[in-house]
């Protein structure tokens, strides 16, 4: 069975302390986690040590790194390289989360050199690919997401591949308050895994979480995980939020 996820990205939000607060908050709610249930928290760079502390006991919870850099080591003043948060113990690494596209420009080939040294190092890549409004409306959405998959990740072999979480995110719908219907998403997802499917096995395609990540929140999350190819969710906003991200978590099929 799939992986479950609940990934909470808080961005650039919370001080230390608040943060160290939504985490007791959020670690002090009973859950009902099955096997197949994971919680991730992609927290900012100065505090994973904090969360990664706070959560190594805790069966099913783990950390993610937000960004990471596409150079193993050197002279990058102000960068953070995979070798630096596995030797945290941080377990998960979101890369090409639409924010790093847009603001940051970053390449399908940098993303590709990120997915490889998260791997070379054992992290777990949350890769992102999602299209902005215009080409929705275009309805040219499948194809431009295929091709982010194409350019970052056919290079893998299917056991590489098989260690990636995919999140899908609708750059219209990140932090618009609007969310695609569960419907757009379960289509979205389902294509996703045929494109896999195309390049690798239906096996392989069936092994891959793809999350659904976009103005999730608790009012709509059982709805959206109920859909056969969503397998959770990466939350922005909802997730600086502890009754909220708990209810999140507790929406995990």
């Amino acid at each position: 069975m799939r992986k479950q996820i609940a990934a909470a990205n808080w961005k650039m939000n919370l001080t230390y302390q608040q943060g160290e607060t939504l985490t007791d908050e959020l670690l002090d709610n009973e859950y009902s986690l099955k096997e197949n249930h994971e919680v991730v928290f992609g927290v900012p760079f100065p505090y994973l040590g904090m969360v990664a502390g706070k959560t190594a006991n805790k069966k099913g919870f783990y950390v993610a790194a937000q960004n990471c850099s596409n150079k193993k080591s050197g002279a990058y003043t102000g960068e953070t390289s995979v070798e630096m948060l596995s030797s945290l113990h941080i377990q998960y690494v979101i890369i090409g989360h639409s924010e790093r596209r847009e603001y940051f420009n970053e390449s399908d080939q940098m993303l590709a050199e990120k997915v490889n040294l998260a791997l070379d190092f054992g992290l777990t890549p949350i890769f992102c690919c999602g299209e902005p409004l215009a080409i929705r409306e275009a309805e040219n959405q499948n194809e431009f997401v295929e091709v982010q998959l194409q350019e970052s990740l056919f290079h893998l072999s299917a056991e590489q591949l098989k260690k990636i979480v995919i999140a899908y995110e609708p750059i219209w719908a990140i932090g618009t308050g609007k969310t695609a219907s569960s419907q757009q998403a379960q289509e979205m997802h389902a294509h996703l895994r045929s494109v896999l499917a195309a390049k690798f096995t239906n096996e392989v395609a069936d092994e891959i979480s793809i999350l659904y990540g976009g103005s999730v929140k608790a009012a709509n999350a059982v709805e959206i995980f109920g859909m056969p190819d969503v397998d959770g969710g990466l939350v922005g906003g909802a997730s600086l939020v502890a009754a909220e991200f708990a209810a999140i978590i507790r929406a995990l099929k």
